[in-house]
């Protein structure tokens, strides 16, 4: 089972149903409000993808996405960024891939995809 997760700042009503609409088949997401957690599914590959949206992540501007599966559209949370950055055109955020549960997140460095492009970042 593989899983991504991005952060994305001052999320839409609809962005992501609109973004993964072109990624994923079967897709089952009501996004069109996103003031509590969403949940839904999609295909990739023939696989179930469940995905669900978090709004208030860090500091209340950013919504997590997760998305599980077997197979997914991209192989790591960064380029999944890309994707949704690119869709969205708004500030995405991921972990760049070493952070593990119980690591302490104070001093970890954050990809932040934004119109100043791609750069690692404290989170705050």
């Amino acid at each position: 089972m593989q899983d991504l997760e991005i952060y994305i700042r001052d999320l839409e009503p609809a962005a992501v149903s609109n973004w993964l609409e072109g990624q994923l088949d079967e897709l089952q997401l009501d996004d069109t409000d996103v003031s509590s957690v969403v949940k839904g599914m999609a295909r990739y590959s023939g696989a179930r993808v469940r995905i669900t949206l978090y709004p208030g992540a860090f500091g209340k501007r950013f919504t997590s996405l997760v998305m599980e599966g077997d197979e997914l559209p991209w192989n790591s949370d960064l380029d999944c960024a890309r994707s949704a950055w690119r869709a969205m055109d708004t500030e995405i955020r991921c972990s760049p891939g070493d952070w593990k549960e119980g690591d302490p997140v104070e001093d970890d460095k954050w990809w932040r995809l934004d119109h100043r492009g791609e750069q690692l970042v404290v989170w705050n």
